[in-house]
């Protein structure tokens, strides 16, 4: 045991990767790709798997079936109760990881070379065979249903729920994932089954591997782990077509201070102009306390606490968000100098002192993402779904730095749209319509 905690210790402080990551495309015998990093360093490997739709792929009036879903799939596999594959995981020093959002389905693990095998064999059966039993479907769905009624008196919550049910209507982007408390109550056994087949299938599937593992080890890894999943699932979604038009939602909500979530559309990732634009956004309220929105709405007139932008391109659609949160008697003011920044960026552009300044934040703090096996690993699945090529991590800060100031500011006007920002408030602002 004690030498199991030292190699994890050594994992923690592993030096990053990222500098000089030869990223190796993997195709098992049976025919699943992955990308691989490997690290011999260490004797420990990290495993990212992605299913594309997620809980998107929620049948109708089933929302919230694949977040249960996925709740349970560590509560127990195979023959094994939720304790029992608690204890047979904490065994193995192995850590896994379930999650989902509107777009992937996410699987991490961690593991020690010495008990590959065997944490892959116990990984495969909570994917494989996980026993969806009545009592962990009871324990899980009232998880679930406590954290709907917690996010019921979260303004934050409440501000996106309501942005989103404007913008998407009855598309899955429209309604959140977790479901409501009905659906979430309606839930059958044979609904989460059904979950399960529709959303762990191997035709929208990514891989990434990052450690102590060859190419050789990794294809035969993939096909016992993998191998048994179903060939296809369930039909993706069409695309979300945003509905929101410019002005204020308010929302009423007793709260001495008024939370609003804004926005308009975006730009997909793989626009020609997307570098330009993130470059822009960190200009204009990405960039942190260097932002201008930050300057003007908390520095100069003590507005807020904070203020952000930020792009959001997703599988379905593309936006450009912000938030902020305000005291009641002055979320008015704030919302107005946000709209003036946003009409000042479009009409003006941004300074070459302002693009150098991106350009430098960009550009150093990239590095500080590749912290480790589990960081990179995520970073290359990701960068698989999004269409990346493999040499993406070398080339991506010379793409930030290859923007110029005329780029910025041609995609300030097409992309900053100051009529099209919606507002939506949660609270008792005052001086709103």
């Amino acid at each position: 045991m004690m030498r199991i905690l030292a190699t994890l210790t050594a994992m923690i402080f592993a030096l990053p990767l990222w500098a000089a990551t030869d990223i190796q495309e993997v195709t098992s015998p049976g025919g699943i790709k992955a990308w691989l990093v490997e690290e011999h360093s260490i004797p420990f490997t990290a495993l990212e798997i992605r299913f594309r739709g997620g809980a998107s792929l929620d049948r109708p009036e089933k929302r919230g079936s694949v977040n249960l879903m996925v709740g349970l799939l560590e509560e127990g596999a195979g023959d094994m109760d939720s304790q029992e594959f608690a204890r047979a995981r904490e065994a193995l020093a192995a850590e896994f990881g379930y999650d989902v959002g509107d777009d992937t389905l996410s699987i991490s693990a961690r593991f020690l070379s010495e008990n590959r095998d065997e944490a892959i064999a116990l990984l495969r059966q909570s994917l494989v065979a996980p026993t969806f039993d009545s009592a962990s479907l009871d324990r899980v769905r009232a998880q679930v249903v406590s954290g709907i009624r917690s996010n019921e008196k979260d303004p934050d919550e409440i501000a996106r729920k309501a942005f989103n049910s404007q913008a998407f209507g009855d598309h899955p982007y429209g309604s959140d994932y977790n479901g409501t408390l009905d659906s979430v109550a309606a839930l059958t056994q044979e609904d989460i089954m059904q979950a399960h087949r529709d959303t762990l299938a191997r035709d929208r599937l990514y891989v990434a591997a990052v450690g102590d593992i060859s190419a050789e080890d990794l294809g035969i890894l993939l096909d016992e782990l993998l191998g048994a999943l179903p060939e296809s699932g369930a039909p993706l979604p069409e695309r979300a077509d945003y509905a929101l038009e410019g002005g204020v939602t308010v929302v009423d909500f007793d709260t001495p201070q008024s939370v609003v979530r804004f926005g308009h559309t975006g730009i997909t990732r793989d626009d020609p102009d997307f570098f330009a634009a993130y470059v822009l956004n960190v200009v204009l309220g990405g960039g942190g306390f260097e932002s201008r929105l930050m300057e003007e709405v908390r520095e100069k007139r003590g507005l807020t606490y904070g203020v952000y932008s930020y792009l959001v391109p997703r599988d379905l659609t593309e936006l450009y968000l912000g938030s902020v949160a305000s005291a009641n008697d002055r979320v008015a003011q704030a919302i107005e100098v946000i709209r003036e920044e946003w009409s000042k960026a479009a009409q003006m552009g941004v300074s070459a002192q302002e693009l150098e300044r991106a350009q430098t934040y960009l550009t150093g703090a990239y590095p500080l993402r590749f912290d480790g096996n589990g960081p990179i690993a995520n970073i290359m699945v990701g960068m698989q779904m999004q269409g990346l090529p493999t040499d993406y991590i070398a080339t991506r800060n010379d793409k930030v730095m290859a923007v110029t100031l005329e780029d910025v500011n041609r995609v300030a006007k097409d992309l900053l749209k100051p009529s099209d920002l919606h507002f939506v408030v949660v609270g008792k602002p005052q001086g709103l319509p």
